[in-house]
């Protein structure tokens, strides 16, 4: 590697969104450009979640790109070594190991407005680019609860995203915080082999049944012979959730029927009134995560659990402290308490046009056009940005679907010849969010009664993505030149002459 090289574009992450943006990149014939991973593989959030019982709550058929199926998924809801395997089988069919710099964590992005390009520093060497594509994702940096006294805690500490392999549990007391995606998984896999577990729970989940099962050697052999069976099952799947969504976006109140199939999943395991009232949720289903197992409840009924319906508050030596004054005495604390999601560090990292940092310019709250370009921040795009996240689907569908607007984003800058960005006006920005913020006033995540992970420090839903899939790739189908201002090298800044004169050729 040079110095400093220069890339026509530079895809930050390499996990499911950065490596679809390099297979697009390259269908599309654009070659030079290269994929910036702080880590030494691929894989993203399915490489750093390795948990026990790390797995899916998407469809296998569901979670996997289209121009990528899988005929050989071995469960219904695949596990993280799975998912990993096939995110390492796609960057080698798709011949992307060549643009990857591994251990290279972007330090800053700078946009350079006099020669049109990202100024970009890694921990491995400086580049720069025309394009910036950032896929790093919302559950990337994990959140771990400013607790006092946990620096003095003598026993180990971990989040569920950076797990301790090397930290057997075995016969140790351990308390387990917070009861979100990736807690139901680690408490029934952790359960037989502790001496005691202390689960610290502030809000219960709405748990539903989780209907896993191996796919039968059958199975796999018709969808290798006939790859439309592939196809249809994973049409099948998508169009059951696309009318699911209908009832979380427009018609909560009859949600009311999943709730009581969802108290009804609790009874069968929790016989404990007691208990059973402490893990009944107070708000609507689907206000936070659904959330799938068939065995989180069996394993918070065991002798050998406690449920402390408080979160944790201070720790005190050994000792853990709830809110509630509960206390238990404990040799690990295991953190399941999410990611940074509505303030991802990655934005103090992008200085765009005026010298601000994307930061500096969510600081009232992220908002990006078409979930895509923010104001200020020319060739500039994200995956996986505001309000692109789904309660109901797979996430995939959402990546391919601003996959497609990256695809015309390059053909509308190849139209328009020469040293060229183009940079989403602030009016346009304005615009798409105050329409997507108007259809989240009726979705069951802003009238639920539950205070979620979708919502930032002011309480607005800047996460989730108040629609179908099918409604999102309609509106990122195409880039709309109106939306965007023009920014020509010759200038060296933005010009509205400039910018009318490009749209009418186009």
């Amino acid at each position: 590697m040079t110095e400093h090289e220069h890339v026509r574009v530079a895809v930050i992450g390499s996990g499911f969104g950065g490596l679809g943006a390099a297979v697009r990149l390259r269908r599309e014939g654009v070659t030079d450009f290269v994929v910036l991973e702080r880590a030494d593989s691929v894989g993203g959030t399915w490489r750093d979640n390795s948990y026990p019982g790390c797995a899916c709550d998407v469809p296998s058929h569901l979670y996997s790109f289209s121009f990528a199926p899988n005929a050989d998924w071995p469960r219904t809801f695949s596990g993280q070594d799975h998912i990993r395997a096939y995110l390492e089988h796609v960057t080698d069919v798709f011949r992307l190991r060549p643009h990857i710099r591994f251990n290279s964590e972007v330090k800053m992005m700078t946009w350079d407005a006099e020669r049109l390009c990202w100024d970009i520093e890694t921990s491995n060497g400086s580049y720069s680019a025309d394009l910036v594509v950032s896929a790093t994702g919302p559950l990337s940096d994990p959140k771990v609860p400013d607790v006092p006294g946990l620096d003095s805690f003598p026993g180990k500490v971990f989040h569920s995203a950076r797990w301790d392999h090397d930290y057997d549990l075995r016969g140790k007391r351990v308390a387990m915080v917070g009861t979100g995606a990736s807690a139901i998984q680690i408490v029934p896999s952790i359960q037989p082999e502790v001496e005691r577990l202390t689960l610290f729970q502030r809000t219960p989940p709405w748990v539903m049944p989780r209907v896993d099962r191996p796919i039968s050697d059958a199975e796999r052999a018709v969808h290798r012979a006939l790859p439309f069976t592939t196809r249809a099952r994973r049409g099948l799947l998508w169009g059951i959730r696309e009318l699911q969504t209908q009832a979380f976006t427009k018609r909560p109140g009859e949600l009311v029927l999943v709730e009581q199939l969802a108290k009804r999943n609790m009874a069968r395991a929790i016989k404990d009134p007691a208990l059973r009232a402490r893990l009944t949720p107070d708000y609507r289903i689907g206000c936070k995560r659904v959330l799938l197992s068939s065995t989180y409840y069996p394993a918070l009924a065991q002798p050998n659990v406690d449920v402390v319906a408080s979160g944790l508050s201070e720790v005190r030596g050994s000792t853990v402290v709830a809110a509630d004054g509960t206390t238990a005495e404990v040799d690990a604390i295991v953190f399941g308490t999410g990611f940074h999601v509505t303030d991802m560090p990655i934005a103090e990292r992008v200085v765009g046009a005026d010298g601000r940092t994307l930061a500096e310019a969510w600081q009232g709250g992220m908002q990006a056009l078409r979930g895509s370009s923010a104001a200020g921040f020319p060739n500039w795009m994200t995956i996986i940005g505001p309000n692109t996240g789904l309660g109901t689907s797979s996430m995939i569908l959402m990546i391919e679907s601003q996959l497609n607007y990256l695809a015309d984003y390059m053909r509308q800058l190849d139209v328009l010849g020469g040293r060229v960005a183009l940079d989403a006006r602030p009016g346009a920005v304005t615009a798409w969010n105050r329409r997507v913020q108007e259809r989240m006033k009726r979705t069951v995540w802003n009238t639920g009664g539950c205070t979620s992970w979708y919502l930032d420090a002011a309480g607005r839903n800047t996460t989730i993505w108040p629609g179908t899939t099918a409604e999102f790739r309609k509106v990122t189908r195409r880039v709309d030149l109106s939306e965007y201002e023009v920014v020509r090298a010759s200038v060296g800044k933005k010009t509205e002459q400039a910018e009318q004169a490009e749209v009418a050729s186009a």
